[in-house]
């Protein structure tokens, strides 16, 4: 028998008479647990190693830029939680803060610091929720048990400040929705306390073990220039030594009087990129505690911002200053003057940013929002090829992105 027609059909020889194998076309989702939502990766695969990998989105396409056209300025605040939805408190305030600068609002103290508390719980639970599904990807199903049982600690929280467990709308254009609730930023410390241990019996899951070093360590790796030019941020930004973090290099809510550390790794592989996101939680707890320890007293609006979120309730229905007010703010929407604005703020999966174009009145004329996943979902093409099919997993679960901000 020739020795060729044991090959199969597929195979053939290339001018030097080499065999070759045909390439096979493979669509990884939309319906795919380890594409974390409704991404599409559509790879070209030379046995087991990916030659081409094209990220497919806009399945869950949902128009919000168009959205904010037709609504008033506060009637979008709801939703900005469906952007990154694991992190919707750091999502309010990034919008919230775009919109303030439009209006040269300066929010007092006490909301600053009331923001920078909840967005720092906020990167905790995302964060937990993205290494518990890394976690699962790559086999650790004990890390995705503990990791939701932290956020359900977080979600309790998040209920008792917001009225809301998932879709919290709490940041006002000016403030916030109600100030904190008496005795909760105890329970916030107390959280905060018994989360550090918890967290390194978690890392200690997985940063020595085995199966997830084989998994992870070289896997996806994204060299700093790669990193830079793609426009990577946050933790898949710093884990390839790029060490840029807003809140840092462009302090808002007054970041600047917090002492934290920006973690940044060396290597910038899938072990890199979980590294990071573990040392930013410890980074968080430290910014909690000294916002908690430093909280002001004071307002939790801004006095000039009664002219942008409604009068409280009892005055609506007692004085008919405050009703009309009340009336014309839900009509017409809180008028912003003409001019054009751009803020972005370090959320869980990078830098949201918000351009907010305005020609004066209650609604915008443009808005558009700068996903980070989406950003971070470009390099996908070049970091895939030449990895093998469980290495995708891996390197999707290593940048931890989701779906619902990256098709906003």
């Amino acid at each position: 028998m020739p020795v060729e027609h044991i090959f199969p059909d597929s195979a053939s020889r290339n001018a030097q008479g080499e065999f070759e194998t045909e390439k096979m076309s493979l669509s990884m989702g939309p319906s795919h647990p380890s594409t974390h939502g409704v991404l599409r990766l559509q790879m070209e695969l030379d046995g087991e190693i990916v030659t081409k990998a094209d990220p497919v989105v806009g399945y869950l396409h949902r128009g919000d830029e168009k959205i904010a056209e037709n609504m008033t300025y506060n009637q979008f605040v709801p939703y900005t939680d469906r952007l990154d939805y694991l992190a919707p408190l750091a999502n309010n305030m990034a919008y919230a803060i775009a919109v303030e600068k439009l209006a040269k609002l300066e929010v007092p103290a006490r909301c600053q610091a009331i923001r920078v508390i909840t967005a720092e719980l906020a990167r905790i639970s995302a964060h937990m929720m993205g290494l518990g599904a890394f976690g699962i990807d790559v086999g650790a199903w004990t890390v995705f048990l503990y990791s939701f049982t932290e956020r359900e600690k977080l979600y309790k929280l998040f209920e008792e400040l917001t009225g809301a467990r998932f879709t919290t709308s709490y940041s006002r254009i000016g403030g916030v929705s109600r100030d904190i609730p008496a005795g909760w930023t105890d329970r916030v410390n107390a959280f905060c306390d018994q989360f550090l241990p918890i967290l390194e019996e978690i890392l200690s899951l997985l940063t020595r073990n085995r199966i997830f070093t084989d998994r992870t360590v070289g896997i996806g790796v994204i060299s700093r220039e790669d990193a830079v030019n793609f426009g990577l941020t946050g933790p898949n930004l710093r884990a390839s030594g790029v060490p840029l973090d807003l809140r840092k290099d462009k302090p808002y809510s007054g970041y600047e009087q917090y002492d934290f550390d920006v973690a940044v790794g060396t290597k910038g592989d899938a072990y890199d990129r979980y590294l990071v996101r573990g040392e930013e939680m410890r980074q968080s707890v430290r910014i909690i505690k000294q916002a908690i320890a430093k909280l002001p007293g004071g307002k939790w609006y801004a006095e000039d911002a009664r002219k942008i979120f409604a009068p409280p309730k009892e005055k609506v229905l007692t004085s008919m200053e405050e009703l009309i007010q009340n009336f014309m703010l839900v009509t017409e929407g809180p008028q912003m003057p003409a001019g054009e604005v751009y803020f972005e703020a370090e959320n869980p999966k990078g830098a949201l940013g918000f351009y907010v174009v305005s020609k004066g009145g209650g609604v915008p004329y443009r808005l558009k929002i700068r996903a980070p996943s989406f950003c971070n979902l470009s390099i996908l093409p070049k970091v895939c090829v030449g990895a093998m099919v469980s290495d995708v997993v891996s390197i999707l679960g290593s940048l931890d992105f989701v779906m619902g901000e990256c098709d906003r």
